[in-house]
């Protein structure tokens, strides 16, 4: 079970939403707040990432140049710019176009020209899965000849879909942006020596652990107890506890209790189930034990829940 991929999964409330911004100097584009995460890959030309006006320096400038990815965890509200100097602006409709497979936005003036792939991953803001705030609040990838290769390769196949769009490209570029995600999560990974990693990171690959975690996901509605987890992680009942809660940063039933309603509300959204059957699958044992703790967590019945989404949908 790819715990990383779960997680993320278990967040997404939409599609990746994406546009291509070219820009030629000087330009400044002003990026609001949005309900998830950010990104942006710099398909060529240099550019700056620079913090908000209002303040917020979360993100401190960063040159980028031809093939740098930038993940903004939080999707907090910043600028793109030519340059540090460049006021920076809002798009007018005229210097947005409508296009396929995404929307494109031109601005700027008769300078050096950067093209950029902007956007943002739809990640639950109200239940966030808690390995996420794991990682920085920014992770900055440098384009640089042999590092990352896939992550490259993806970058440069999203690079050739969007210059020149053919027979399938509708299809291929909303793929490439979401598994995106995946390879700059990843390669982030890659980069931390085994030493540093802490909390959710390390438990990732820890021996005793990650087995569990991926037990847990794979089948929620086991009825699992702190012995049968303690089993399939090799330890003890109270060594294995300890090094859970101590990673996971809490213990193991409550993160499985966790789990089993992020995968209830999953099966509510995506699909037209009986509410005994998710249920069963969410490791409850009637109905009623499962509407009760679904109400716990989320404040409204699970058919409550599943018209609101229906309505909002529709």
């Amino acid at each position: 079970m790819d715990i990383l991929t779960e997680a993320l999964a278990s967040m997404r409330t939409a599609r990746p939403a994406s546009v291509r911004t070219d820009g030629r100097a000087p330009w400044g584009l002003r990026l609001p707040p949005v309900a998830g995460a950010g990104f942006h890959v710099v398909l060529h030309g240099t550019c700056w990432l620079l913090p908000a006006e209002d303040g917020d320096a979360a993100y401190p400038p960063i040159a980028l140049g031809p093939g740098d990815v930038v993940f903004l965890r939080d999707g907090r509200a910043h600028v793109l710019a030519d340059d540090p100097a460049t006021p920076p602006t809002t798009p007018t409709a005229e210097q947005v176009e409508d296009n396929r497979p995404i929307g494109r936005v031109r601005l700027g003036g008769q300078g050096a020209e950067a093209s950029l792939l902007c956007g943002n991953y739809h990640l639950d803001q109200v239940r966030p899965h808690p390995m996420l705030a794991h990682f920085p609040e920014m992770i900055h990838l440098p384009a640089r000849p042999g590092r990352h290769p896939e992550l490259s390769a993806a970058v440069q196949l999203l690079s050739a879909e969007l210059e020149r769009p053919r027979m399938g490209s509708d299809g291929i570029v909303p793929a490439l942006i979401d598994s995106l995600l995946l390879y700059i999560l990843r390669a982030w990974l890659d980069e931390q020596p085994p030493a540093a990693a802490r909390g959710w990171i390390a438990a990732l690959t820890d021996p005793g652990v990650a087995p569990v975690l991926a037990a847990m996901h794979a089948d929620p509605g086991e009825g699992w107890t702190v012995q049968s987890l303690a089993s399939v992680a090799g330890l003890s009942r109270a060594a294995f506890a300890r090094r859970f809660t101590t990673l996971i940063g809490e213990p193991p039933l409550a993160y499985l209790t966790r789990w089993r309603m992020t995968r209830a509300a999953a099966l509510l959204r995506e699909g037209d189930l009986p509410l005994s059957a998710v249920a069963a699958r969410t490791g409850y044992g009637s109905e009623f034990a499962f509407g009760k703790a679904f109400k716990r967590e989320f404040g409204r019945a699970p058919g409550v829940y599943r018209r609101e989404l229906l309505t909002a949908n529709n």
